[in-house]
């Protein structure tokens, strides 16, 4: 990768300014570095931290367009596996992931967002958060209603992984962050 993290957080920073979707831009980030170890076999975690980091990162200013000019700043960068990764999160356009890392940001990017949505309403947070509760949260509708249950269920079973192992692996991951991404709980 050519790119550096320090260029990822910087082209972010310049295209978003949304706290909610600096947010989830980092806990997408902290998911996929600890995919990358988990799901990827010699994965990158910096490749994958970065994917993760920037799936979004056009979102804020051109949501119509999303994800159209971080993948062209990424192809710009010489970064295709990462821009490829990106426009197979973007289900509408209807790519085909080819790897593991292109199946991980899908299967972790709705549902690092879904977790979080759930700590935000529970006292405790992430603390004691199960994939119970995660899969009880799924089955309201009403409960952060523009998440689309779908796209979870289906890129964890495109992954080919237990699904309640998966949610209690982004719950994992994201736990040791829990103060930064504000999900540590009611003091």
């Amino acid at each position: 990768m050519t790119l550096s993290h320090e260029q990822a957080i910087q082209q972010l920073n310049a295209w978003t300014t949304n706290p909610s979707l600096l947010g989830h831009a980092r806990a997408v980030e902290i998911v996929m570095r600890a995919a990358a170890t988990k799901y990827g076999d010699d994965a990158d975690p910096e490749v994958w931290a970065v994917t993760g980091l920037l799936h979004d990162a056009d979102y804020d200013q051109w949501p119509e367009e999303h994800p159209k000019r971080i993948v062209d700043w990424l192809r710009e960068q010489g970064e295709e596996e990462i821009a490829y990764a990106v426009s197979v999160h973007r289900t509408a356009w209807g790519l085909p992931p080819k790897t593991i890392m292109d199946k991980c940001l899908l299967a972790c990017d709705e549902l690092a967002g879904f977790v979080i949505a759930c700590c935000l309403v529970r006292p405790e947070g992430i603390a004691t958060l199960k994939p119970k509760s995660v899969k009880k949260k799924l089955k309201d509708k009403a409960f952060a209603a523009k998440v689309d249950r779908d796209i979870i269920r289906n890129s964890v079973e495109l992954l080919g992984v237990d699904f309640d192992e998966h949610v209690q692996f982004v719950i994992d991951a994201m736990k040791p962050h829990a103060e930064e991404l504000g999900i540590s709980g009611k003091k």
